[in-house]
């Protein structure tokens, strides 16, 4: 098999979603491309932790072995990811969503980014599979994002890109070496306010650290992603753009503003204009939901900016919100 191993890294949380990792791991075993490892990262739940070492048996090694293991940083997705990272062995990182499934092809799309060595970090597209059967009619594409999932308005294809979107991710080792790992006090921590955003500081850390890097996004490695119904609703859209308001006054303090914002500039000035254009429009022509999409999405961009707004004031009060962590290696060599 060309190309480079690959790890595959699940970061797991809550019981509540036993069925879904099940079926995330079985969906890594079924690759047509065999990842090199799986590693269930636990972000402390001794009870899911045993279970799951239970379910899984621990192997720590071989060709597709699943490992099971408590995330060693505080909680959080970001160190619940480093942990994976420095346990891992693969040349390569993926990343999966616990509430996700990979189609059989996802592990060797990404793999084929990698042929340039150039390329620190492949992302793939991420569908979403909604709890009541279709999306709703007043949610727009152009903010699929805010459950997870790939967004009106990037480009298709394999393309470069600024930054990957973390549930469907993956990074080669040398990325980590070069900026570290995943910067906790951003981020997902649990069941707190819905944040978001450590990938992207990730990824333009790692763009200003190495400038000759290449990160794509391949548009056919696909997983499907599942949105429980709380998500199909209003209040959680509402809260989901006003937390990454916050994530990215985090984002931008790091960083800084121009790199930090950049994408984000053309996707209110270009994209979002042209959902309005199209609700407005839908609402003429007398199809469902265009009034409620078109609406949407002015009620997104502004409780994002007001989730800025409050960001930045408190990112300029705390100097400490957030740690870049270096990656401590405990793999073999």
């Amino acid at each position: 098999m060309s190309g480079p191993d690959i790890s595959v890294v699940i970061c797991v949380y809550t019981e509540d979603r036993w069925e879904d990792i099940l079926a995330a791991v079985s969906s890594v075993r079924a690759q047509s491309r065999q990842a090199r490892e799986t590693l269930l990262v636990v972000d402390h739940n001794q009870a899911l932790l045993e279970r799951l070492t239970k379910e899984y048996g621990n192997a720590p090694e071989g060709p597709g072995a699943v490992r099971v293991l408590a995330n060693a940083g505080p909680r959080g997705l970001s160190a619940g990811r480093n942990t994976g990272i420095a346990a891992s062995h693969g040349e390569v990182i993926a990343f999966l969503d616990d509430d996700a499934v990979a189609e059989r092809d996802w592990l060797r799309r990404l793999a084929e980014g990698y042929a340039d060595p150039r390329v620190l970090a492949v992302g793939g597209r991420t569908v979403p599979v909604w709890a009541s059967g279709r999306r709703p009619a007043w949610f727009p594409e152009e903010f699929d994002w805010v459950v997870g999932c790939t967004y009106r308005g990037l480009p298709p294809g394999r393309v470069r890109v600024r930054n990957v979107l973390g549930g469907n991710a993956s990074f080669r080792r040398t990325a980590f070496d070069a900026a570290g790992g995943f910067a906790t006090g951003i981020g997902r921590d649990g069941d707190r306010r819905p944040l978001g955003g450590e990938e992207t500081e990730l990824c333009i850390r790692l763009g200003q650290l190495r400038p000759d890097a290449v990160l794509l996004i391949d548009d056919r490695a696909v997983i499907h992603h599942r949105v429980p119904a709380a998500r199909e609703h209003f209040g959680y859209f509402r809260a989901r753009t006003y937390a990454e308001g916050l994530s990215k006054a985090l984002v931008a303090r790091s960083v800084g503003a121009g790199k930090g914002l950049e994408s984000e500039r053309r996707y209110t000035t270009r994209v979002l204009p042209a959902g309005v254009v199209r609700g407005l429009r839908d609402v003429v022509l007398a199809r469902p939901g265009g009034a409620g999409r078109a609406g949407a999405i002015v009620a997104g961009v502004l409780t994002a900016a007001g989730g800025y707004l409050v960001g930045s004031v408190r990112a300029r009060r705390d100097a400490t919100a957030f740690t870049a962590t270096r990656i401590e290696g405990t793999r073999d060599a």
